[in-house]
C-alpha cells in the first residue's frame, strides 16, 4: 500500500486522528492528530504490527470481516475517544483498513452544540406558536344585546364540532375577532391560528402564500421553497377572510384541500397532508357570485357548512354604550381619570346609523378623544357626521323617521340576500315579517 503526498498533505492536517494498516496489520500511516489523542507517536508505531503496540486494537477484525465497525469507544492514558473504522479496497481488492479517531471532549462538545441549536429551535418555535395564536376569547366579545348574545350562543354550540364555518356581516362587524373566538373554544385552541386576507394577495401569489412552493417554482422562489400557510396552520386554524376575492382558480385549489385533507405546494406532485380547520369571511353575497359565476358552488357549499351572520350595530343598539365604555376604559390610566360621555352625545352616539359597525364607533371615539376638554366627550367633539344626523332627524316626525329606518334596512337585507323574489323572501324571513309586508315598506 502507498500513501501518496497528496493524500498524506490532508490527512496530516484533520483535526480526527487517522490510522492505516495493510493487509498484513502492519502500520503504514498515523496523522499528528492521531498521536495529539493517542500519545502514540509516529516512530511507535508505523512499520510495526498494530496488535504488537495497541493489543486491544479491533482494526484487523475490520479486514478479516471486511466490514466496518462504527462508535467503538477505546481509553488509553485516560483518554476516553470513539473509533470509527472502515476496510479500504481497491478494485474491489481489499488493501487494507483505516480507522479515524474522535475523542469523546469532541464529541461531547458536538452533542452541546447540538442540544443548544435544538434549544434555539424550541424557542424559535415558540416564539412563532405565540405570534400564531388566536388573540380574542368569547369574553372579548360585548354582547348586551339579545342578537349578539344568540351570536356567542351559537359559537359554544359549534367551537368544537370541527365544522368549517362561514362568517357573514357587513365591513366593521369585528368577523375575525369572532373567528378568533370560535378557535379558542374549540379543541385546536392550543394550535396555530393563521388569519390571511384574499383581498391581499393577487391570484397566483396567494396560491403559493396558501399551498407553499417548491424550489424553482418560478422566478423569485427561494432557493429552498416555502412552506404555505396551511402547512403552518396544521392541527390548529386557518381563517380566510374576504374570501369572497380568491381568484377562481384558487378557489378550485382550495376546494381539493377541503375535500381531500392535502395540500401540493407550487411546483411540486407531491400531496402533503394536513389537518386545518377551515374559517372563511364575507361581506359579500357569495349566493349571488355563485350565480352570476365569479364564485364557485361546490366550493361555496363546502365552506358555508353552517353559516354564521354577524348582525350589525344598528341591530344591536344595546352593544353600543357597552362598546364606548370598553372602549374608552384604557384611557382612564392616560388621563388620570374617567372619561365622560355627555348625555347629548350619548343620544348621538346611540341613534347614529354606523354604517362601518364598531369599526366606525372606534374611529368616531377617538376622534372625539382628540377633540375633547378635560375629560368630557360632548356633542360638538363627535365627527360632524354624527352631528348632521341629529339636524337631520330632528326635521321629521317619529312615524317618518321609523318608515325611513325600516325602508333603510330592508334594501340593505335585499342588497345582501340578492334582488330576486326568493333573496326578497329571504330578507323578510331575517326581518321577521312577511313578504307582502316587505313591499309594503318599500311603497
Amino acid at each position: 500500500m502507498k500513501i501518496d503526498n497528496w493524500i498524506k498533505l490532508i490527512f496530516d492536517n484533520l483535526y480526527d486522528g487517522i490510522l492505516i494498516i495493510d493487509t498484513n496489520e502492519i502500520v503504514r500511516y498515523i496523522n499528528p492528530a492521531y498521536t495529539r489523542i493517542t500519545k502514540v507517536t509516529y516512530d511507535e508505531i508505523v512499520g510495526n504490527r498494530l496488535r504488537d503496540i495497541r493489543p486491544g486494537a479491533r482494526l484487523q477484525n475490520v479486514l478479516r470481516t471486511k466490514k466496518p465497525i462504527v462508535g467503538a469507544l477505546r481509553e488509553e492514558y485516560g483518554i476516553h475517544y470513539s473509533v470509527n473504522m472502515s476496510p479500504i479496497f481497491e478494485n474491489s481488492e481489499l488493501i487494507g483498513a483505516i480507522s479515524v479517531v474522535s475523542t469523546i471532549d469532541d464529541i461531547y462538545k458536538l452533542y452541546q452544540d447540538i442540544d443548544k441549536y435544538k434549544s434555539k429551535v424550541k424557542s424559535l418555535e415558540s416564539r412563532i406558536k405565540a405570534i400564531q395564536k388566536a388573540k380574542h376569547t368569547l369574553n372579548d366579545i360585548i354582547s348586551v344585546d339579545e342578537s349578539s348574545i344568540k351570536v356567542k350562543n351559537t359559537i359554544k354550540r359549534i367551537a368544537n364540532k370541527d365544522i368549517t364555518v362561514l362568517i357573514m356581516g357587513e365591513s366593521g362587524t369585528g368577523k375575525e375577532l369572532y373567528a378568533n373566538a370560535i378557535h379558542n373554544e374549540s379543541d385546536r385552541a392550543h394550535g396555530p391560528f393563521i388569519a390571511v386576507n384574499c383581498a391581499s394577495f393577487n391570484g397566483n401569489l396567494l396560491d403559493s402564500e396558501l399551498f407553499g412552493y417548491e424550489e424553482g417554482a418560478f422566478t423569485g422562489a427561494k432557493k429552498e421553497g416555502k412552506m404555505g400557510l396551511f402547512e403552518a396552520a396544521n392541527k390548529g386554524t386557518i381563517f380566510l377572510d374576504e374570501i369572497s376575492e380568491m381568484d377562481y382558480e384558487v378557489q378550485a385549489k382550495l376546494l381539493r384541500t377541503l375535500q381531500e385533507g392535502t395540500i401540493r405546494r407550487v411546483g411540486s406532485v407531491k400531496e402533503t397532508s394536513i389537518d386545518v380547520r377551515v374559517i372563511a369571511a364575507t361581506n359579500k353575497n357569495l349566493e349571488e357570485m355563485v350565480s352570476n359565476g365569479s364564485f364557485r358552488h361546490d366550493l361555496y357549499y363546502r365552506i358555508s357548512v353552517f353559516p354564521l351572520i354577524i348582525p350589525p350595530l344598528r341591530e344591536r343598539k344595546d352593544d353600543i354604550l357597552p362598546l364606548i365604555n370598553n372602549f374608552l376604559s384604557p384611557y382612564k390610566n392616560d388621563f388620570k381619570k374617567d372619561i365622560i360621555l355627555s348625555r347629548e352625545a350619548e343620544k348621538a352616539l346611540y341613534n347614529y346609523e354606523w354604517p362601518g359597525n364598531v369599526r366606525e364607533l372606534i374611529n368616531a371615539l377617538e376622534f372625539a378623544i382628540n377633540m375633547m376638554e378635560d375629560n368630557v366627550i360632548k356633542h360638538e367633539h363627535l365627527p360632524v357626521r354624527i352631528q348632521a344626523e341629529k339636524a337631520e332627524n330632528s326635521r321629521y316626525k317619529l312615524n317618518d323617521i321609523i318608515r325611513e329606518v325600516e325602508k333603510k334596512e330592508i334594501i340593505k337585507r335585499i342588497e345582501f340576500y340578492g334582488d330576486t323574489i326568493e333573496g326578497k323572501r329571504k330578507a323578510a324571513n331575517s326581518l321577521g315579517i312577511s313578504l307582502a309586508t316587505l313591499y309594503n315598506k318599500l311603497k
